[in-house]
């Protein structure tokens, strides 16, 4: 009971240490959840009942070095049982795993609740990018990675935010219980926001389950947690949480554009058209396997520029970007990219860094394609 109670007060009297640890950069964050909160409460509770058990056991082991050294003419008992003993060091650490049981039982009951939630996010695991869905929005996207090309090359100092910034953010609403689907396209990805304490894999074939309820509007940043290609660095996750106002104007503004998508298949693009918005998709889908300049990294990923076979062959082109190619890294784009872009950036593939083949692609072809 003595040790009990002395256990107490120390997990008690370092409460106010805790608080200054919040800022300590070693120490995991508290997050912006309830769930985070939970989780570093548990994560504080186990490591201060470890720190004791630590200092317990050093203490007398240390103290009966010194005490019974052999310089002091001490002799080492010979006995072979002790029951009292042998009760007591197998029925005190299971009383302290089941005391450590009870709270972390709690705490996985809570996270793996992912009932009641009031909006659902499909999230696509894609070699290196995050895909969002919002379920019954008709709004989805791709995130991609934002840093500069000059900072990943050294030719350019790098900012606070390296490696963890992307051209568009998962937009969430605060105070809002939030179940997010998780699966790949691919390989397997973990989707990772230590300030949500959020970490779930993304795995091809399967749907995992999570949930979060942010409590305060800004910017949180995480990354991918698996290891899933050479470029598994450069896949970055932000999360932009909003006051459900400014969500709501911010999702309606989303629905325009992908209003404003659709209705742009039945007319006819000119060329600069087609080139200026293909240029932006390919710098956020294609550029990081086919690189900036199409050059490619062959043979796992072939050069686009001065492609002759590609160029001979503009319903293989449209084909490859459309449908994929089993067996490759190369995805179909027919579920991810709208008729307008994946028309845009075949057209820019095919007229772009000397390629000058002047055809034009567009959309109302490939939805033909893409309609049932």
């Amino acid at each position: 009971m003595r040790k009990t109670s002395v256990l107490a007060a120390l997990v008690a009297g370092v409460a106010g240490f805790e608080r200054n640890a919040l800022a300590n950069e070693w120490n995991m964050p508290v997050g912006v959840t309830e769930v985070s909160r939970h989780v570093y409460g548990l994560h504080m509770t186990i490591f201060w009942i470890c720190v004791v058990i630590g200092a317990v056991v050093f203490s007398v082991m240390f103290y009966s070095l010194f005490r019974y050294r052999r310089s002091k003419g001490a002799k080492a008992a010979n006995f072979h049982e002790h029951t009292t003993v042998e009760i007591f060091w197998t029925a005190v650490p299971l009383l302290i795993l089941v005391a450590m049981a009870i709270p972390a039982t709690a705490t996985l009951r809570h996270m793996y609740d992912a009932t009641e939630a009031e909006l659902d996010v499909m999230v696509t695991g894609h070699q290196w990018r995050w895909h969002y869905d919002y379920i019954g929005e008709d709004v989805n996207y791709f995130s991609n990675l934002a840093t500069p090309r000059e900072q990943i090359d050294g030719t350019q100092a790098k900012d606070a935010n390296y490696l963890l910034e992307v051209d568009q953010p998962l937009v969430l609403p605060v105070e809002r219980k939030v179940r997010l689907l998780m699966t790949s396209s691919d390989v397997i990805h973990s989707w990772w926001v230590p300030d949500l304490a959020v970490k779930k894999d993304a795995i091809p074939g399967f749907v995992n389950e999570a949930w979060t309820r942010i409590d305060e509007p800004g910017i949180y940043r995480g990354q991918c947690a698996e290891l899933c290609g050479k470029d598994h660095a450069f896949m970055p996750v932000v999360v932009h949480a909003m006051a459900q106002d400014e969500f709501d104007t911010w999702l309606a503004e989303r629905k325009q554009e992908a209003a404003a998508a659709a209705s742009g298949v039945d007319r006819n693009w000119t060329l600069p058209e087609l080139m200026e918005r293909g240029e932006q998709v390919y710098g956020s889908i294609c550029a990081s396997c086919h690189q900036p300049e199409g050059q490619g990294l062959p043979p796992t990923f072939p050069a686009l520029a001065n492609n002759q076979a590609l160029l001979d062959d503009l319903e293989h082109h449209i084909d490859t970007v459309v449908n994929g190619v089993a067996g490759t890294p190369m995805p179909a784009f027919s579920g991810t990219l709208n008729a307008v872009d994946i028309a845009a950036v075949i057209t820019y593939e095919r007229n772009a860094w000397g390629n000058d083949t002047g055809d034009i692609v567009q959309p109302s072809a490939i939805q033909a394609q893409l309609s049932p």
